[in-house]
Formats: structure tokens, sequence, C-alpha cells
């Protein structure tokens, strides 16, 4: 995620969310799926212990709750993954791109999951990215209050190299490092609201 990104979204889609009407929404076909073109790669199962496929993300992995990263589970990758990738999005968030909540590489082809509650610095689990309020590691599910659910979509990828990112990288710098180089692909998606 960009700080141009950052402040777009603040001056955009802030004050409309104030009044309570959001006047733009990034929508699923700015996630990091679609802008990779990724519906043709082999397909991946991706699951999180946590909570079911379009269920409710229970309030630990929230910022109404204690701001956890969500365990997740995923199957093998293709012949010749050497890498995964995972990528968390909200789309329906009130701003041009899709919320960044979570951008983790450095995660070994022998992986098959994360397990709940990632630190955002200091871990040798993986390499975290920057969130979309520009702070490294996992940010909680917040979407506006009296909205509607918001779909948090939990990307993998499974990469043919490694990635040599260092902690803090950001969306558009994961783009340019994944393109070209995913072998397969798949996700799960889990709901949150917030009442008004």
């Amino acid at each position: 995620m960009n700080l141009n990104h950052t402040l777009r979204s603040l001056v955009l889609g802030m004050p409309k969310m104030l009044r309570g009407r959001p006047g733009e929404r990034a929508g699923e076909a700015r996630l990091a799926q679609h802008r990779l073109g990724l519906s043709r790669v082999a397909p991946l199962v991706v699951m999180s212990p946590a909570f079911v496929k379009g269920g409710r993300i229970p309030l630990p992995y929230t910022e109404d709750g204690g701001g956890l990263s969500p365990p997740l589970r995923w199957g093998a990758g293709p012949e010749g993954t050497r890498s995964f990738v995972v990528w968390m999005e909200d789309p329906d968030a009130p701003t041009p791109e899709p919320f960044v909540h979570w951008l983790v590489a450095g995660l070994g082809a022998e992986r098959d999951g994360l397990p709940e509650g990632i630190p955002a610095l200091g871990t040798d689990v993986a390499v975290q990215g920057r969130n979309s309020f520009l702070r490294e590691g996992y940010i909680g599910c917040a979407p506006p209050r009296g909205d509607i659910p918001h779909r948090y979509h939990v990307q993998v990828l499974a990469l043919d190299r490694e990635l040599e990112l260092e902690p803090g990288f950001g969306r558009q710098e994961l783009f340019r490092a994944v393109r070209g180089h995913v072998l397969g692909f798949g996700e799960t998606v889990g709901l949150y609201s917030r009442p008004g």
C-alpha cells in the first residue's frame, strides 16, 4: 500500500463515510486476484479454522476484539511451488482501492498455513508488509458502523520463486514481485459488520 493510495482514500472516502454514505467502494475487480488475472492458475484450497467461508469473522480477529491475525490453512501448491504469499483485502471499503489488512511473504513451500496471532514485528514466521494504515502486520476488521457487512478476502498465492522483500513492503511492491510468478491461487472470505 502506498502513501498516495492512503491519502486518496482519506480525502475521497472518509468524509462521505463519516456522513454515513460511502460514495465509493473499491469493488472486487480491484482485488489482487483480479488485478493479477489469476483465474487460470491451479486452484488452492484455503480455509481458516476460525470461521467458515462466507461466515462471520469472530470478534478476536477484529479491531472490536483482540485484533489477532486469524489462523489459516491451505493445501499443497502445484509442482514447482517455491513460496506462498497471503494477501487480505476488503473490497467493500469506502476507498478507491481495497483496504489492505494483511500482506505476508517469505512463506516457504513446505508451509501449509499460519498460526493465530502473528505479531507485527520480530517474528521469524514470515515477512510482513504494510497495511492500509501504513503499519506493518495485520490490522483487524473494522468496517464503518452501520455499513453493510464487509467481505474480507484472504487470498493465498503459490509462487514459482522465493521473494526477497524487506519487512514493511507495500501493495504495489508485492504486485511487481509476484506478477508472472503465480502457479496457484485460492481464497476464503469472511464477513464482518458493526451496529450503527
